[in-house]
């Protein structure tokens, strides 16, 4: 297990779902990091909240990094491409 302490700082990467690749810096609160995030997204102008979890952590040097994967399943339901309407 990857130790951290009240305001250290760790990487947060993102697999799949919209934030697919991208990664973010948070302080830890509590000496861990959150076991859940949930994120909000803007898709063609509407705004939607999406979860990502199942935290897996290790250590590069004094780098806490930590992944989490989108849960299609939690948040709100993404809006399916072909289902969308375009007005003219």
């Amino acid at each position: 297990m990857t130790n951290l302490k009240h305001g250290d700082e760790y990487i947060v990467f993102y697999t799949g779902g919209p934030y697919d690749g991208r990664n973010d810096r948070r302080i830890s609160t509590d000496g861990s990091w959150d076991t859940e995030l949930t994120v909000l997204v803007a898709l063609d102008g509407k705004e939607t909240q999406v979860v990502y979890n199942n935290p897996e952590s290790h250590s590069v040097g004094d780098q806490v990094q930590v992944t989490y994967t989108f849960d299609p399943t939690a948040g709100e339901a993404l809006e399916d491409p072909d289902e969308r309407v375009s007005e003219q």
